[in-house]
């Protein structure tokens, strides 16, 4: 005899083979974890006097990232003197958000922690799925 809904009133129990029943649910189980979807969170790092080609491979390596699934640290390192103008560090982190607007959303907006300012993207909502459908299509037997 298993008790299936300890919650109502009566508790309703069925008579039936325990083992199975616990079967079914360590599979039910199995499967739910297979579909979650692990977020890691990736780091691109810049400074204030980047140059323009530069400033163009580290977008790309953040829309890479984004585009995985995976959200985005990106870290602006102020030394020396530069701490001064954080100013430029904002605009800079500020650009690149713009640029990659169409996949990313702003988590947590530019802010300056001791001598480096963090900014964190997250791929777009819509975007995901659109990655997650991506990826049914192309493992075997998808869609």
């Amino acid at each position: 005899m298993v008790e299936v809904a300890a919650q109502a009133k009566p508790p309703v129990c069925r008579i039936m083979d325990f083992g199975k029943y616990k079967y079914e649910m360590s599979k039910r189980d199995k499967e739910a974890r297979k579909k979650q979807r692990v977020v890691n969170i990736k780091e691109v790092k810049l400074r204030p006097g980047i140059e323009e080609h530069d400033f163009q491979v580290k977008m790309r390596n953040a829309l890479r990232f984004l585009s995985d699934g995976d959200k985005v640290k990106v870290t602006l390192i102020f030394r020396g003197r530069e701490i001064i103008h954080p100013g430029i560090g904002e605009k800079l982190l500020k650009r690149l958000a713009q640029e990659v607007e169409s996949v990313a959303v702003v988590e947590r907006p530019p802010k300056l922690e001791g001598r480096g300012m963090i900014m964190i993207l997250a791929p777009r909502p819509d975007q995901e799925r659109r990655i997650s459908l991506a990826e049914d299509q192309n493992t075997p037997g998808g869609s």
